[in-house]
């Protein structure tokens, strides 16, 4: 069965309206909806409520942070939602940005990627009933007091290789964002290559991706929203990074110094004019599947939408959503 995908909750839209939204978009045909933890809501509480109010949708994290919540805790999140979901939930988790995990949450983000793999590990031996401690993350000999029917798989958010190569190894699953459609061969084959180096199935490994679509014709309002998001985006460490190991470096240079002088405007201006045609989804709605296939057909088992609206009222930008959610279904 072909796989889609809905982030939820949507912009403006209250987490108590999202039950008669998700049930509709379940008979619309969206097979996955999976939330997000930015500067909004959690990952886990509206992951929960989605649970009860959908009857086949799976339902997952992408991402829950693997450093602004103890071992445990987390263990214990999935644990419940995992009890709600009767075998619909997937555990995303990742590694997150210094802006949240520091700026946010005064927490200090060192070693991401043994933070990860420590965890990936913990979660295992957890969801299996087995006591788990752990020297690096600090645990001593926690045993969740709940018995999973069913684990939830666990989906490993990445971008380079080391971490790519540890969902592909370690995970159910592997998720990715902030790529073109013809980023993704690149990126999936690491993973992919890490699979069978350990001996798994990596035809089994699932590929999600979220991907910004901006549902509109104003071509000219789009790209002004997509050229300030890369331009506030691509200059971190993470996802500069990650783009320069896709072989942007140079492309990206006289943004990233422009922002790095503070010169927000003259950044924002100089965002590359094919990450603002590649990274976003935009056009009518047979121009936005046709784009979201390309990514399907490069490697992504599961595109979940991430819907944007440009429009300035904000009842007009939900309405404008909501009606994205019928367009933009199962295809």
């Amino acid at each position: 069965m072909k796989r889609w995908g809905l982030t939820f909750p949507l912009d403006g839209v209250p987490l108590s309206a999202h039950r008669e939204l998700l049930r509709e978009a379940e008979t619309l045909g969206y097979t996955d909806a999976w939330t997000m933890e930015v500067d909004g809501l959690d990952s886990f509480t509206p992951a929960a409520l989605a649970a009860t109010w959908t009857d086949e949708m799976r339902i997952g994290t992408a991402i829950a942070n693997v450093f602004t919540r103890g071992p445990a805790l987390l263990a214990q999140s999935a644990a419940a939602v995992a009890e709600v979901a009767g075998g619909r939930f997937c555990l995303g988790i990742g590694s997150s940005s210094p802006a949240i995990v520091e700026n946010w949450n005064g927490v200090p983000l060192q070693r991401p990627y043994t933070r990860m793999r420590e965890t990936v590990a913990f979660l295992k031996s957890v969801f299996a009933g087995e006591k788990a401690p752990s020297e690096y993350l600090g645990v001593r000999g926690f045993r969740i007091g709940r018995r999973f029917a069913e684990p939830p798989p666990i989906f490993i958010a990445a971008l380079q290789e080391r971490m790519l190569r540890l969902a592909g190894s370690e995970g159910d699953g592997v998720i990715i964002n902030w790529l073109t459609a013809d980023d993704v061969p690149k990126v999936v084959a690491v993973a992919k290559d890490a699979a069978r180096a350990a001996g798994r199935d990596a035809d089994a490994l699932e590929v999600v991706c979220r991907i910004m679509v901006l549902p509109t014709e104003n071509e000219e309002v789009a790209r002004f929203v997509a050229r300030r998001a890369i331009a506030g985006y691509l200059t971190t460490p993470v996802y500069g990074g990650f783009h320069e190991w896709l072989g942007r470096g140079e492309a990206l240079r006289p943004m990233q110094e422009a922002w790095d002088a503070g010169d927000r405007k003259a950044a924002t201006e100089l965002a590359p004019e094919d990450l603002i045609d590649g990274i976003f989804v935009t056009g009518n709605t047979q121009s936005c599947l046709d784009q979201i296939e390309a990514y399907c057909r490069n490697g992504v088992t599961l595109p979940v939408l991430n819907l944007m609206s440009v429009e300035p009222d904000a009842d007009a930008r939900v309405k404008r959503t909501l009606a994205a959610v019928k367009e933009l279904a199962r295809p």
